[in-house]
């Protein structure tokens, strides 16, 4: 008895820790979805750890633009678009070129998500049900459908807490389903270490899963959504040290689950010189190699990650508009309801149209890069502006830590533009 109260007692620490996650649930939720797990499945059955730098560098910015982000929120109580209109010169053209290029982004990978996210699940059922593959088409679009109506529902409870239980629930199940995973399945050790040192692969696609890599790690949509996260949390300017640690654990956790996916698919697929360029492909190989349980708990990580960030995908828009227009995110509003039904039903794209879901979520993560300068540019400006942070102006170091994350993300943009020419 004394075992079992013990026992109970860890579970419900345990459960707390994980339902006691700050806004950093989102940033996670955001980075790590479909898209990033198909990038990295990608990259590591095509190049192996080779990429291993490009996500590390990517979550180290992501972790200092989450911080400057966040903090400036907590020190002006003011969001991100909102500020960048009325405190920037030339700010509201900037604020419009955000919120058009990253809605254009977030939308794409939206539909890319869910012709994953539903291919995923008729994967997982067809090795149990053999028999539903002669209707893959029609399963998979009630699938979608069945999916997107049950997220948009969920969006309609219209609160904060309720969006990031739900998120935490997802991430969790995403997070222990991956890590478990590699038990099954792991890269060798130099590959890990060869990973870190800086390469482009100089075969073709190589400069455009850089470019996806950075689109997906770096998401601008995490930054500019933090601060309406960080004031729905209720937090103010005596939770600075909480955002800060809250800002690294995310980053953190994006780095360690990403690099986990990486290895796993070098592990498996690499090796067996089995790049992924569909769904099937990754069912094909993983299945004998890790096993019919290791497949499952795989793609279910995956599923986990399709769902959690389909919730984010479809609150950018108006989260975008909301704090371009007032720097308050009403989820009850006509404006709320129309703009998720819109995109709701823009995801259903890929599965009706039956394309390849994977090639258009890269494709997806590339754009999002575009924007990447604009919107941390727009925050140097604004947490060097001794009016609006007044004693709490940043010091030289998270200076030079933007610094080098708006130089890291001019170069992965040229380098986007260059992929992109050669893929067109």
């Amino acid at each position: 008895m004394e075992n079992e109260s013990k026992n109970n007692s860890l579970f419900k620490k345990l459960l707390l820790l994980i339902l006691g996650f700050g806004p950093g649930i989102f940033a996670i939720g955001y980075t790590i979805g479909t898209g990033s797990v198909t990038s990295m499945i990608v990259a590591g059955s095509t190049y192996g750890m080779q990429l291993l730098w490009v996500l590390l560098l990517s979550c180290v910015f992501s972790g200092i633009l989450m911080h400057a982000y966040g903090n400036y929120a907590l020190i002006t109580g003011k969001t991100a678009l909102y500020s960048f209109k009325n405190y920037i010169k030339g700010g509201k053209v900037i604020a419009i070129l955000i919120i058009v290029g990253i809605t254009f982004g977030q939308w794409n990978s939206l539909i890319g998500i869910l012709g994953i996210s539903s291919n995923i699940i008729f994967e997982i059922l067809a090795v149990y049900f053999p028999s539903l593959i002669a209707d893959r088409y029609s399963t998979v679009i009630i699938i979608s459908v069945l999916v997107i109506a049950i997220m948009y529902s969920l969006l309609m409870v219209g609160k904060y807490t309720f969006f990031e239980k739900i998120l935490v629930i997802f991430v969790t199940i995403m997070a222990f389903s991956f890590i478990f995973s590699l038990f099954f399945i792991q890269p060798l050790p130099l590959e890990v270490i060869e990973g870190l040192i800086p390469s482009i692969p100089q075969v073709e696609g190589g400069k455009m899963m850089v470019a996806a890599f950075v689109g997906t790690t770096m998401a601008a949509a995490t930054f500019l959504s933090r601060p309406l996260f960080v004031k729905g949390k209720g937090w103010n300017e005596n939770n600075l040290k909480t955002q800060k640690n809250d800002a690294i654990v995310a980053a953190s956790l994006v780095f360690i689950i990403s690099g986990t996916i990486m290895a796993v698919a070098c592990g498996a697929l690499y090796h067996a010189d089995k790049p992924v360029t569909a769904v099937i492909d990754m069912v094909g190989v993983l299945e004998p190699v890790a096993g019919k349980f290791a497949f499952t708990l795989f793609f279910f990580g995956t599923l986990s990650a399709g769902l959690s960030s389909i919730f984010p995908c479809l609150l950018i828009a108006p989260l975008l508009l909301s704090d371009y227009q007032s720097g308050e995110l009403d989820t009850s509003s006509k404006q709320f309801k129309v703009i998720t039904g819109i995109a709701s039903i823009l995801a259903l794209t890929v599965p009706i149209i039956g394309a390849n879901a994977i090639e258009i979520q890269i494709l997806s993560q590339v754009f999002n890069v575009f924007v990447l300068p604009l919107v941390i540019v727009g925050i140097i400006l604004l947490i060097n502006n001794k009016k609006l942070m007044k004693e709490y102006k940043p010091g030289l170091i998270v200076n030079i830590g933007l610094s080098a994350a708006l130089l890291f993300a001019c170069i992965i943009s040229f380098n986007g533009i260059v992929a992109l020419t050669e893929y067109f």
